[in-house]
């Protein structure tokens, strides 16, 4: 028997991440040696401190259904955290707490993107966005900014992206993949594009805010350009900056009018996140920070020598970034050196099955011919899969 599926699933393509992920555990179950360096997760444990929240939550009884757009202790915390970390000023009922951030992503394209609406995307974006844009009925338009101009979009670009259907532009700084971050004079610069354009709406996923090691003060678009405050949705969460991925608390900040449909959308889909975890991410919060800050310590170690080693040569150039725990080098010299590989995709796939490397092709991020490799690992693995790099990406051949 066969069931018809609906159009929206049928241009959707499964998640590249989770697909190398799922690889990789296939090839171990067989007995290989593989590192993985595809997943976007920090190998560290949650601290203590939130998972004693947790665990007092539980023993208080605090199992119950909670406000469809959250607690409010969590929205207290979250405006407190955006007041004192980032100088934006939400009411809690500005605030919408989802499971994860990417469920956050979602509430805001269905609450903004209609039929036919378009939505720019730069790459290389995180895999998801393309087809989050589609499920809300959206047309995903991308702009690409490679390594030659940083990974960063330019004014240009931008407003030859824009016309009369564009509805909403999403960003993400510190960038998935590529770890570059955009500086407040880069914001102030796209800010004065967007200001022609009164209708596009803005996303700013901040998820990687705080795994962030550059000179210059973390800073998103509203923080450098105020007056977009009312058009732009703030989306972070507690994932990747205190190692809680497994706990699904993302959330949003937005103005009253766009934060009063996705609490509509929220309360239909799913409801309320965990009443457990978002105890936990109170704790996260408002706690100290100097777990935090080791983590952001020892990716940036981390990422100083990975990157160090990707620039040997072997065809290979890799840009310093400036958050996150990812390297996004560019391999389309490794692809033209090496026999039997033409592009990322065949890459990657020689790596894993070659040398026991997981990394996940460009071509998922929108980029082709770059690879991402996650440093969210230990530093022996990390010296294992970069020497295996070298020898495999020496060899001259896909069977050398």
């Amino acid at each position: 028997m066969s069931i018809d599926l609906a159009d929206r699933v049928r241009s959707l393509k499964p998640s590249a991440t989770l697909a190398v992920s799922a690889r990789s555990a296939e090839l171990k179950a067989q007995g290989r040696d593989i590192i993985a360096l595809g997943a976007g997760e920090p190998d560290f444990d949650t601290p203590e401190h939130i998972k004693e929240a947790a665990r007092a939550a539980i023993d208080a009884g605090d199992t119950k259904y909670t406000l469809s757009d959250g607690t409010p202790a969590l929205r207290e915390a979250i405006c407190r955290k955006l007041a004192r970390q980032n100088g934006l000023d939400y009411e809690p009922s500005q605030v919408v707490v989802s499971n994860g951030a990417k469920h956050s992503l979602i509430n805001v394209l269905l609450a903004l993107v209609g039929p036919g609406d378009e939505v720019i995307v730069p790459a290389p974006y995180w895999v998801s966005y393309p087809d989050m844009v589609k499920l809300a009925q959206g047309v995903p338009v991308i702009i690409r900014a490679g390594i030659e101009t940083g990974f960063k979009v330019t004014p240009e670009q931008l407003e030859a992206a824009i016309t009369p259907q564009t509805r909403l532009l999403m960003l993400n700084s510190p960038s998935n993949p590529t770890g570059v971050c955009y500086s407040r004079a880069d914001w102030e610069r796209l800010g004065e594009v967007l200001r022609r354009h009164p209708r596009v709406a803005i996303a700013s996923d901040d998820i990687y805010e705080l795994i962030y090691w550059d000179e210059e003060p973390f800073s998103n678009i509203v923080m450098a350009c105020p007056d977009l405050y009312e058009r732009t949705v703030i989306v972070n969460g507690v994932s990747k900056g205190y190692a809680m991925t497994g706990w699904r608390i993302g959330y949003t900040a937005a103005s009253p009018e766009i934060t009063g449909a996705m609490k509509k959308i929220q309360g239909q889909m799913t409801s309320n996140a965990s009443s457990i975890s978002q105890a936990a991410a109170v704790a996260a919060l408002d706690g100290d920070h100097g777990c935090v800050r080791d983590m952001v310590e020892v990716f940036r170690q981390r990422h100083d020598f990975v990157v160090e080693r990707l620039n040997r040569g072997n065809g290979v150039r890799c840009l310093e970034a400036q958050g996150a725990f990812y390297a996004f080098p560019d391999v389309r010299g490794a692809i033209e050196a090496l026999d039997g590989i033409d592009n990322d995709i065949e890459l990657a796939s020689h790596l894993i099955e070659g040398c026991g490397v997981a990394l996940v092709p460009g071509t998922a991020f929108g980029s082709p011919g770059y690879l991402r490799l996650s440093y969210a690992t230990a530093m022996e693995e990390l010296e294992q899969a970069m020497d295996r790099l070298d020898q495999a990406l020496s060899s001259g051949s896909a069977t050398g």
